[in-house]
């Protein structure tokens, strides 16, 4: 009899190991509970698709301005509906279409979670999907007012693709707002300048609608990018004095200086001294010179140029550059993770979290701590050894800006 109970408890944890979540929220929430909102709607100054059906040649039936589907995270009193990750896969499917019954859109869900794959088994995808998240759906918000951080996904990602940062922030007293990853023509995102610029005009969108939520103090903005989403807010930040600071998770500022060198292909309106923000640039472990040879353009680094900004680069050395993705993390395989293994992929995320909240803080509220933190080596922060590196740069140079204002 002792034996078969040991024998169902230890059935009983294999079954809730392979049940549980592949990302732990590590990081101890904030202050504030967590809601979260489904905003749907267009941007009426840009049209979204070609408003001639290549198929039919006939004009397109329907909206023709820009879907602008918008996830809003933010501080609130702890009232609203439980949601689980599901809940934030539904949300790719209404991002142009916003006719899609709730019924229609648990359909396509289910038959995303049930789709076969190599990484993952259909059972494993349910758990996934099934696993409680910190935000409360409609939850009625906190007083404030909170700063604004935007969020800007990777090439084609979708709004979601880093909720559990976005969380994280909105329960440490921010409101984040994202958007999808899509070019002019709201199809997935084109690797080159009107892709860029699109998705920068998406963020000056997101920051015009913020002006609508109370909770916003309009003069404490910053974007964060994912990818090409870090390319498209440094676009951003050059075209809006409002946006007080950066962050860029591995972004394409590096891996794309065509478009911000002042070369030939590049935007000339972005220069270090119209990007005069603070940066906080967090890093994929690096290249080698042989992998970089022949691949990347290393003549030309926006990033060494910024000398009228605050710099805060460090490098996660567990992390590839899809690691930064916590919606990659999830549905990737144990094996996805080079020689790393997913806990340690998991805890360097959750560390890369943290590091824009201290950066957030020091920035935007003005926190001496926050500053200190980013200061410090990161092993004095409890960062484990030989996890992340760090290479701080102060401007050399000032640069008067106009003070910000709020609403």
């Amino acid at each position: 009899m002792r034996r078969f109970i040991s024998l169902l408890l230890l059935c009983c944890a294999s079954i809730s190991a392979q049940a549980a979540s592949h990302y732990a929220y590590l990081n101890a929430a904030g202050k504030y509970p967590v809601g979260f909102q489904l905003i749907k709607q267009y941007d009426y100054s840009r049209s979204s698709l070609p408003l001639i059906d290549s198929d039919t040649g006939k004009p397109r039936q329907g909206e023709w301005a820009r879907a602008m589907q918008t996830l809003v995270w933010y501080p609130a009193n702890g009232s609203g509906k439980s949601m689980t990750y599901a809940d934030y896969l539904g949300t790719a499917f209404t991002r142009t279409d916003f006719s899609l019954s709730d019924a229609q859109v648990a359909q396509k869900t289910a038959r995303l979670i049930n789709q076969s794959g190599k990484a993952l088994t259909p059972a494993q995808r349910q758990a996934e999907a099934d696993s409680p998240v910190w935000a409360r759906r409609d939850a009625a918000p906190a007083a404030g007012p909170f700063p604004l951080v935007v969020y800007a996904p990777g090439a084609g990602g979708p709004a979601h693709e880093n909720a559990e940062l976005c969380e994280y922030l909105a329960s440490q007293g921010y409101v984040v707002i994202a958007s999808a990853s899509v070019d002019g023509q709201g199809r997935g995102m084109k690797a080159n300048l009107e892709g860029a610029e699109a998705q920068a005009a998406d963020i000056a969108f997101l920051i015009g609608y913020a002006h609508s939520l109370p909770q916003v103090d309009m003069g404490r903005i910053a974007v964060a990018g994912f990818s090409w989403g870090g390319l498209a807010n440094v676009l951003a930040a050059a075209r809006d004095q409002r946006i007080r600071a950066l962050v860029s998770l591995d972004g394409s500022m590096r891996g794309f200086p065509e478009y911000i060198n002042g070369g030939k292909d590049a935007a000339k309106y972005v220069t270090p001294e119209r990007v005069n923000v603070p940066l906080l640039y967090l890093s994929a472990r690096p290249r080698t010179i042989e992998q970089l040879e022949g691949s990347y353009d290393v003549s030309f680094s926006f990033i060494n140029a910024m000398k009228y900004s605050d710099v805060y680069y460090y490098i996660l050395h567990p992390m590839a550059h899809t690691n930064f993705s916590t919606s990659q993390i999830r549905f990737s395989g144990d094996d996805d993770f080079d020689e790393y293994s997913r806990e340690e992929i998991v805890q360097a995320h959750n560390w890369a979290s943290r590091y824009t909240l201290e950066f957030l803080n020091a920035y935007l509220k003005g926190d001496a701590g926050g500053r200190a933190f980013l200061a410090a080596r990161p092993v004095r922060n409890g960062v484990p050894s030989h996890m992340i590196s760090a290479d701080i740069r102060m401007a050399e140079q000032a640069l008067k800006v106009p003070e910000a204002t709020g609403r």
